[in-house]
Order: structure tokens, then sequence, then C-alpha cells
């Protein structure tokens, strides 16, 4: 009989036992699968995003928060900024400073969070594209990211009306006018891109200053009312000779006034940002000239210490953070290693046991022809046998617990995890349990190997 065939029927016949020890191996198997998987694509999409950016000026707060929320997009900023503290850096001319991004962050549509910002954004931070249509230009103008068209359905042309916040509430929308218009969607490019509606930072302001006005607006009327409820003349008013006004060119004085005020704000979009001195940003990602000047080195502190803003290095917090989530990463790693080498104590016991069971079947096997080398492989051919189905157990719960979570990561963050993605380090994992199964079948099998076969028919 072929070995591999009766290896596998000598442990079906205890199949409580060989289920219990699949199991306790593919826990093990499977959680630092599970670790290796979500590590890998946490750190790619940490890496991708930091695109070179050399340092993040915002509002003073939690320098992590910071970087979380201007270059991965997954917390609450710590503030707005004014344009006339970050001014210097956005001279083009400046000397540390190579490129200077301004990020107005605040509100969203569908938990996919609108950002204020310029076309250096897509072209010069990640290197994006456009898949159809164009690029924001004018007012209220967007360009979305390629996960954000599939999960909404928007299309070029297609008009939505934000929300205040990063909550799809559907209770703080602003709903003036006729919001924001698809004009383009980029092309995926597995950064934070695809998850960004992105506009120009007047647009930004434009939706937050109707606001303002339409609160107004209300407070203005009951002033107006209040004033005609006071006493006077009637007779006066009626005496009042209407026809002597032209309606007609008062009606063409609302068209001009009406006309010179959208001239004026699509004039005002092509202006630098530097002519709104008292508007505010959230943050400003900055690429120094060269990272080896030491006055860039030095400009993180100068700012903190000296200024009522807030510089972070996104590589230093990131590093930071790295640094916190491995305490917890490795419990779990070592958890489960304890695991796989308990799985493989059970394996040897199994082996063990059963030994005594089949000394009077492995005697016969010598009698029939077979040898020692042969009773002694197929005892290690066992052990490697639990060893692979507990390994494809493993990757089975692996992946489908990962599959699990990115729904859950996808909906909590908009960030795309994949649970059947196979990473190389999935095969040093084959290679680990087969040598555990190896070594936990090694004394069984010198057991097997030094069967007596008189003695054995003897006592049976």
């Amino acid at each position: 009989m072929n070995p591999l065939t009766l290896s596998w029927k000598n442990q079906k016949d205890r199949p409580l036992q060989m289920l219990l020890t699949l199991l306790l191996f593919g826990l093990g198997v499977g959680l630092i699968a599970l670790l290796i998987s979500l590590n890998t694509q946490l750190d790619e999409k940490f890496k991708n995003n930091l695109a070179g950016i050399d340092l993040v000026i915002g509002a003073k707060g939690s320098p992590l928060q910071m970087i979380l929320s201007s270059m991965y997009h997954i917390d609450a900023p710590t503030g707005n900024i004014s344009i006339k503290e970050v001014k210097p850096f956005l001279n083009p001319k400046h000397p540390l400073v190579k490129l200077a991004v301004p990020l107005s962050l605040g509100d969203s549509y569908k938990s996919f969070r609108i950002i204020g910002t310029t076309h250096e954004y897509v072209d010069s931070i990640f290197k994006g594209s456009v898949a159809t249509g164009k690029r924001w230009e004018g007012l209220y103008e967007v360009t979305i990211g390629a996960t954000v068209a599939s999960k909404t359905s928007l299309k070029i042309g297609d008009q939505f009306h934000s929300s205040h916040g990063f909550a799809d509430d559907g209770i703080n929308t602003h709903d003036h006018g006729d919001g924001f218009k698809v004009v383009g969607i980029l092309n995926k490019s597995n950064t934070v891109l695809d998850q960004l509606i992105l506009t120009n930072t007047q647009s930004v302001w434009a939706v937050h200053d109707h606001e303002e006005e339409e609160k107004k607006a209300p407070e203005e009327a009951t002033k107006e009312d209040h004033a005609h409820d006071h006493p006077h003349d009637h007779e006066d008013h009626a005496d009042h000779d209407h026809s002597g006004h032209d309606h007609g060119d008062h009606e063409g004085h609302d068209h001009d006034a009406h006309d010179h005020s959208d001239h004026h704000a699509a004039a005002s979009i092509v202006k630098p940002l530097t002519d709104y001195p008292d508007k505010d940003i959230t943050t400003l990602l900055v690429r120094y000239r060269s990272k080896k000047d030491w006055r860039a080195l030095n400009m993180p502190r100068s700012i903190n210490e000296n200024t009522d803003l807030q510089a972070a290095s996104p590589a230093i917090e990131m590093n930071r953070l790295y640094s916190m989530m491995g305490v917890g990463t490795d419990a779990l790693r070592n958890l489960a290693l304890i695991i796989v080498i308990v799985s493989g104590l059970s394996i040897f016991i199994s082996l063990f046991s059963s030994l005594k069971d089949r000394k009077y079947e492995l005697a016969l096997m010598r009698v029939m022809g077979a040898s020692r080398n042969y009773l002694f492989f197929l005892i290690i051919l066992e052990g490697l046998l639990f060893a692979i189905l507990g390994y494809l157990l493993g990757l089975f719960l692996c992946h489908t617990g990962m599959s699990l979570l990115s729904g859950y990561l996808e909906e909590a963050y908009q960030y795309e995890f994949s649970g059947w993605r196979f990473f190389k380090e999935e095969l040093w994992l084959l290679g680990g349990s087969l040598v555990i199964g190896f070594v936990a079948a090694l004394i069984p099998a010198f057991q097997a190997y030094r069967t007596d076969i008189s003695e054995t028919l003897t006592t049976y």
C-alpha cells in the first residue's frame, strides 16, 4: 500500500484526537499568518502614503494625530492655521522648502473626505493621473479617487452635497445651492488618493461662508420685520408714487450684480492662497530642497519653539506608532508560537501513544517484508501529514479572518485590505510547520524503527 495512504488511514482511525491536534496546530499557524498579512498590508499603506513628505505644519496638538489626519486621513485634525502664519513657507523662493502643499479638511461625502488643495497634491506628491474627465478648476468642481467612484457610484457630471465632519450621519449636510460637481475620476493608485474627493481650497471656504450667510439671514430678516412693526404714516406711504420707479432698470441692475459676483468668484479661484491672509487652512505638507541641509533639520524645532504652529516629521511619528503597535504584535506573535509548539507536542503525544496499539501491526509489516527504514519513514510521514494539514487549516483560518477584518477596517477607515493576498513569508511558515512535524515524529519513528518482531508477536 502507498505509504501516504497508509499514514492517512492510520490517523483517521482516531478522528477526535486528529481533529483536536489539527485545530490546535491550525490556530497557531493561522494567527501567525494573520499577523504577517495585517502587518505587511499596513506597512504598504503607511509607506505608500508617506510620499516623500518631510514635514507637516499645522495647529498645536498631538503630532501623531496631525500626521494621521493629514497624511493618512484616519483621524480628526488638530485645528486650523491662518495663511498669514504659513505665508513664508508658501513662497516658491524659500531657501529650504522645495514644495508646500496646503490641505483644508472638515467636510465629507458618505464618509469619504473632501480635501481642499492644489494640483500638486496629485501630480507632485502621489504622481497620480486622471482616468476620465479632468482635474478640478472652478468653484465646487471636484475630482474623485477610484475607490470613491466605485463605492458611491458617482460619475462625471454628478452633483452632491457635502456633510460637515467625517461621519455620514445625514444631519450636518450643506444643502445649499447645487453642491459639488464631479469633473474627473483618478486612476487607481493604491494610495490615499483612492479614498479622497479633491477640490480647490476656495470651494471649501465657499461652502462654509455660504452657511454663515444663511445663519445670518434669518437674524437680519427678524430685525427688518421688527422695524416694520413700528407705527408709521400709512397715508404718506399710500401717496408714494411707485410708478416712477423703472422696474426694468432695477431688474437689469440685479442681473449685472449677479454676473459680477459670479465673475469675481471665478476670478478668485486662480488667485494664490497668499492673497487670502485672513483665511484658514488645516495643514501644510512640506518637502525640503535638501534633506542634508542642517537648517532644514533644525526647522521643525524652530517652528515649535518660536511660533504658534506645530511641525512634525511623518517618518519620526510613524516610527513611534510602529513601536507602540509592536508591543501588542510581538505579544500575539509569541502567543501564536506557543500554540504552535504546544500543537507540535500534541502531534508527538498522538504518534507516541498510537505506537502501543500499533506494535503488532508494525511487527506484521516487518514479517511481510517491510524494512526498519520503511517503518521509520512511515511515522515521519504521519508527522509531516499532521503539519501540512494543520498548515492548510491555518491558512484557511487566516485568510477567512483577514477577509472579515478587512471589511471592518474598510468601513472604519476607508482603507482597502485584501483577505486573499498571499505573501512569501507564508512559504517560510510552511517550512517551519514541516520542521515541527518532523521533530514531533522523530522519537515515535525511532520507536517504530526499533520494533522487535519476535518479542512483539510473542507478547500479542
